[in-house]
């Protein structure tokens, strides 16, 4: 059996839920659809969103205001919709997830909250490989409150491309306010041990948050059972509700209903009592009391959707799928002379394989070469690392033997 024989067998054994989306058609190449393996950047629309969408906007056209409270899916509840799947896929309560904003508008909110330096207490820990956001955001939360230096940039060691747990904890001291790290390390791919950090974390007098952008829709969370104080996540990426799409939060049930100080606007109030219209809020005993503005329903429909197909197939079927799909890929990748700089231990990673090429060509300028001459979509990150993440709920086994075949034949030269 020929090794794309081997892949398209291992289609028919394993298939996974491609139908429910919109494949790319390929520009070039011997196929009709991409190998897209960019979903870790943005993931491919489910064939729901766009009737489900138009359903929402045709409310609009048909009942005008009315649509706050009549309609199928009417718009003044309509978060709530959003709230019982996500708190699911994270592993958490209904009454600590919340899905509004962006990612990084959540963080600064978050972070109104939960860092709160002192002069003995003040310092910030994340990864030197940390998301170019996440860098700015800390920064500018802690020159705000009047620190120029509290960032502290953790490196893996010598040599090495990923972090270990051991010496993040070395950094634990009594100057740490904060640790925020992704989950998922969007770089490397490395997955990073988020209930052992979290702990110790905690332990030595610190609040611990989490960007889990490349986390969830990729790996099994539970927050609230893992103790972490508080999450940020978008949903454009493995979640696959479009560009841009509304991010969401979690805060730990111990932080909710207390004085911790926040930022508040109409939608921060409880609901029972929003159109009472009075100048003082009464925020609920929830994660809902960090929301600040009206939710925008037709941003909120895609997430609804997407959300809709995790709570449906379950994440750790996915997982499943996953772990077997990065596996063959990285078998089929021991062929081509290219460095695998995520952590090969199948624990430490979620949906992705990062390369770090040599010789001639740019991460650039072959992920174009790819794409154009082979149909393969990868994502670039200069100068020098390509990333693929077989996404299970649509790549394909086909897909990882055009990947690395085209990549053997393009090194090749």
């Amino acid at each position: 059996m020929s090794p794309e024989a081997e892949a398209r067998a291992l289609d028919a054994a394993d298939p996974g839920y491609r139908e429910l989306f919109d494949i790319p058609t390929a520009p070039e190449g011997r196929y009709r659809e991409v190998a897209y393996f960019a979903g870790n950047s943005l993931g491919l629309r489910p064939k729901a969103t766009r009737s489900e969408l138009l359903e929402d906007l045709d409310s609009w056209a048909a009942l005008g205001v009315e649509g706050h409270l009549e309609g199928k899916r009417p718009w003044l509840p309509y978060h709530e919709l959003l709230t019982g799947p996500a708190a699911r896929l994270v592993g958490a309560l209904p009454s600590e997830t919340v899905v509004m904003n962006s990612l990084t508008v959540n963080l600064h909110l978050l972070m109104v909250s939960f860092y709160r330096p002192t002069a003995s207490r003040y310092r910030i820990l994340i990864e030197d490989s940390a998301f170019p956001s996440d860098s700015y955001a800390v920064q500018s939360q802690a020159r705000f409150h009047g620190y120029d230096d509290a960032v502290v940039r953790l490196k893996p060691r010598p040599g090495e491309d990923c972090l270990r747990t051991a010496d993040v904890l070395e950094q634990l001291g009594d100057e740490v306010a904060l640790v925020l790290l992704g989950g998922v390390n969007y770089l490397t791919g490395e997955l990073m041990d988020i209930p052992a950090i979290t702990k110790a974390g905690q332990a030595a007098g610190a609040v611990v948050g989490w960007d889990l952008a490349h986390a969830v829709g990729n790996v099994p969370l539970e927050l609230h059972e893992w103790g972490v104080d508080f999450a940020a996540w978008c949903s454009y990426k493995y979640l696959n509700s479009g560009p841009g799409s509304l991010a969401a939060a979690f805060v730990h049930e111990r932080h909710l209903g207390g004085d911790r100080p926040r930022f508040e606007g109409w939608w921060s109030t409880e609901a029972s009592t929003r159109f009472e219209m009075a100048p003082e809020s009464r925020p609920p005993a929830s994660a809902d009391a960090w929301q600040i503005s009206n939710p925008p329903i037709f941003s909120m429909s895609p997430v609804r959707t997407s959300l809709e197909i995790f709570d449906r197939i379950g994440i750790s079927t996915l997982r499943e799928r996953s772990l077997r799909l990065t596996a063959y890929l990285e078998k089929l990748f021991a062929e081509v002379p290219l460095q695998v700089i995520t952590p090969t231990d199948p624990v430490r990673r979620g949906a992705q394989l990062s390369l770090r090429i040599g010789g001639p060509l740019t991460a650039g300028e072959l992920s174009k070469r790819l794409r154009f001459e082979y149909g393969v979509i990868a994502d670039a990150r200069e100068p020098d690392v390509l990333r693929l993440a077989p996404v299970p709920l649509y790549s394909t086994y086909h897909d990882c033997w055009r990947a690395a075949a085209a990549l053997a034949e393009v090194m090749a030269g």
